[in-house]
């Protein structure tokens, strides 16, 4: 992106909305909210997706399944060019995990290995745990840590700034020479559910099997430590890495009718973790993805620009997915408009988050103040808001790039409760957010594709 450009380009467009009147937009979106609820499209495709096939992770039998499914939805609904893009993946099995309080008094734990975790030697191993709330208080043990399972007790205090703990502290316990590393689950509950994720290794650190244990056991262990009691573990983990296997990403169109050249791409992740049924994360990004298109297209609408439907594989643990598509596509980069991820949950949306990467900020504000103008009669019966913000974790790449992102954002009020977990279910989804949420996104992106607004 040339942030130099954006200012004068936003400012010469804002005023060219002529071939889509504001009322026009209305009755359009007003029909797509009826459709959406009549139908209730999206809550049907997600029940199919999470009881039928279940938990989808990264070269597992059960995404390749999604990945043929979401192919047949999409063609199903007439969208044109659908097609699997071809994405080799990693490939790593839970396998059999089980936890052991042996001391001071004998407990079993639930948990979940993390994600991209080593297993235990065969067997298990067994050594006494030391709680710690911090990487201080790792660094203050020190080589009091050597032979012992490290357990991060540390209160969640958001997903941003707590997730770090799972992602880098098997290798920070390591280093100590611990054998092994447990992790509170991070989220504000877990109703004795842990929640698991991916977890990286810092290569010149011997790797130790790491996994997350419920907020409940965590804090007894807690507990225990402070009064002075020695706590015994046998834990057993048959995690395992096995080489990459073949994945893809799911596309599909609708042409457009006057810019066909120029996308807007909407999109979500298929895959998901191998506990649950992958219904928040992300199998609600994306049904309404493929409904909006569906309400589109099913209503006869003709957008003027291209609508592209992407459903990423390999979000969850590698990013393949995002990395394949922007290497794959970079000579389309100065011709997508935007590139939307929704993956926050099913609960209603709040927010769409324009995110220009490395643009000035007065090119951003400018940017912004002109989506509101074009967009905003359209959008006001939803009552969402637009805002600066962070696109999505498929997207990043693309926008690393210069590619405009745009997140959708939901109230996610009880998304960190049980996302990576096994209470991931289809009950928790309400049907009458999901079709706002389809309505929602088809009026945004009809809208955007009869504009003339650019971002770069």
């Amino acid at each position: 992106m040339n942030p130099g450009r954006c200012l004068p380009t936003l400012l010469a467009t804002a005023s060219l909305f002529a071939q889509a009147p504001p009322e026009a937009l209305r009755q359009a979106s007003e029909r797509m909210k009826a459709e959406a609820f009549r139908t209730q499209g999206a809550y049907s495709d997600l029940a199919w997706l999470c009881d039928r096939i279940g938990h989808r992770l990264a070269g597992s039998p059960q995404l390749d399944q999604a990945i043929a499914w979401a192919q047949g939805r999409m063609k199903a609904a007439g969208l044109t060019n659908v097609h699997a893009e071809p994405v080799m993946v990693p490939r790593w099995v839970r396998g059999r995990e089980s936890a052991e309080l042996l001391l001071p008094t004998p407990h079993r734990i639930n948990l979940l290995g993390l994600g991209g975790s080593v297993g235990t030697p065969e067997g298990g191993l067994t050594a006494d745990v030391v709680v710690v709330g911090s990487f201080d208080e790792l660094d203050m043990l020190g080589d009091a840590a050597k032979g012992k399972i490290v357990l991060f007790d540390v209160p969640y205090q958001g997903y941003g700034r707590t997730v770090v703990y799972r992602h880098d502290g098997a290798s920070k316990a390591a280093k100590y020479g611990a054998v092994a590393a447990l992790m509170r689950s991070v989220g504000p509950v877990s109703l004795d559910t842990p929640h698991t994720g991916v977890m990286d290794y810092v290569p010149v650190l011997p790797k130790i099997p790491t996994a997350a244990v419920t907020i409940e056991a965590s804090t007894l262990m807690r507990r225990m430590q402070q009064r002075g009691e020695r706590i015994r573990m046998k834990l057993e983990m048959g995690a395992e890495t096995l080489p990459d296997a073949p994945s893809a990403n799911v596309v599909g169109e609708i042409r457009g009718t006057e810019k066909p050249l120029e996308v807007i791409i909407l999109s979500g992740h298929l895959d998901s973790w191998d506990v649950g049924q992958g219904a928040q994360d992300d199998g609600a990004g994306t049904v309404i993805c493929m409904e909006a298109a569906r309400l589109i297209q099913s209503l006869g609408l003709k957008p003027r620009r291209t609508l592209r439907v992407v459903l990423w594989t390999n979000e969850e643990n590698g990013l393949r997915g995002g990395l394949a598509y922007r290497d794959a596509h970079r000579a389309e980069f100065r011709d997508i408009v935007a590139a939307l991820e929704t993956d926050s949950g099913s609960e209603r949306v709040k927010s769409f988050d324009l995110d220009l990467g490395k643009a000035s900020a007065e090119a951003k504000a400018s940017a912004l103040a002109s989506l509101k103008t074009i967009l905003g009669t359209a959008m006001e019966p939803f009552a969402v808001t637009f805002r600066l913000g962070g696109s999505g974790a498929d997207v990043g790449p693309m926008v690393r790039a210069g590619v405009p992102g745009i997140g959708m954002e939901h109230a996610a009020t009880h998304y960190f409760d049980i996302h990576h977990s096994q209470a991931d279910t289809f009950d928790k989804v309400d049907k009458d957010d999901l079709a706002f949420n389809a309505a929602v996104l088809a009026t945004f992106a009809y809208a955007l594709a009869q504009s003339d607004l650019r971002f770069q």
